[in-house]
């Protein structure tokens, strides 16, 4: 039996550049906007809508537009997908948005480059973009961060998804919040017991060879092949911990608000965190 390619970064490019994932992601950049849910807790931890907030994991725009909607101007988003990199800045064209949208990887160096951006003392290689004044502690500063859809979660890996956090936190100034979703192992009686029969299965080496580490699912529907990793709470906590990110808040997305029919048939239930930078 040949060897079985584990689930990658290139694996997650891949299905999210899949024609069907981007009409998928593109349809409720247009039409779905902000749930309410996001708009509460946007509202809530970003009240000043002069803050220079960035969004990783921007997809097709949907909500790096429903900020713009909200009246943030000072907004830099990135994906790593560049089939929905295009459909975001299409979209912000369509908007009349003049919205910086790059194409990038969160678990590089943020500050590398990889945002088009330059330090103010260095000749700045894409003249089309603003230069970012450095400051006095080392980073980028922007006043907040987001990592929204469980973004963060389709990264495959511990280590990688840390590594995406203390970048995030790289370019952040002390204090900034963080807003971004996961899953959770443990939200429903049917989701515990469907994770005991799991750890079952890698217990006895039966889990699906494809997947990285416990908490991995992937899996193909109508809109395309889709990894993501669901974490319990304790694992968060600790990730957070562990990338100079302080806990400032989380709650299921239920308790919250009641969404509308057309973002629960969109998205599952998911848990909200809010971190400060250290």
């Amino acid at each position: 039996m040949p060897p079985v390619n584990k689930i990658s970064s290139a694996t997650v490019r891949d299905d999210f550049n899949d024609p069907i994932a981007v009409v998928h992601y593109a349809r409720a950049a247009h039409s779905l906007g902000l749930w309410k849910s996001e708009k509460l807790l946007i509202e809530r931890f970003f009240p000043d809508t002069n803050a220079r907030l960035l969004e990783a994991g921007c997809g097709a725009g949907r909500v790096t537009l429903g900020l713009w909607e909200l009246g943030y101007r000072q907004l830099t988003a990135f994906d790593f997908a560049e089939e929905l990199v295009d459909q975001a800045r299409a979209l912000a064209e369509e908007r009349s948005a003049p919205i910086p949208i790059h194409h990038a990887d969160a678990t590089q160096p943020i500050q590398s480059n990889l945002l088009g951006y330059f330090p103010s003392d260095a000749p700045s290689k894409n003249p089309g973009h603003p230069q970012v004044q450095s400051n006095p502690i080392g980073y980028f500063g922007f006043d907040g961060a987001l990592f929204m859809f469980n973004g963060l979660m389709q990264i495959p890996g511990r280590a990688n998804r840390r590594l995406a956090l203390q970048n995030i936190a790289a370019v952040c100034r002390p204090d900034a919040p963080l807003l971004f979703t996961t899953h959770d192992r443990d939200h429903s009686r049917v989701e515990r017991a469907s994770w005991k029969l799991e750890a079952l299965r890698w217990d006895q080496g039966k889990q699906d060879p494809r997947l990285v580490e416990f908490g991995d699912r992937y899996f193909e529907d109508d809109v395309g092949r889709t990894f993501m990793h669901l974490p319990d709470r304790a694992e968060i906590l600790e990730d957070l911990a562990a990338t100079g990110w302080t806990h400032g808040f989380d709650s299921m997305r239920r308790d919250l608000v009641r969404e509308s029919r057309a973002v629960v048939d969109f998205s599952d239930e998911c848990r909200f965190w809010v971190a400060r930078r250290n």
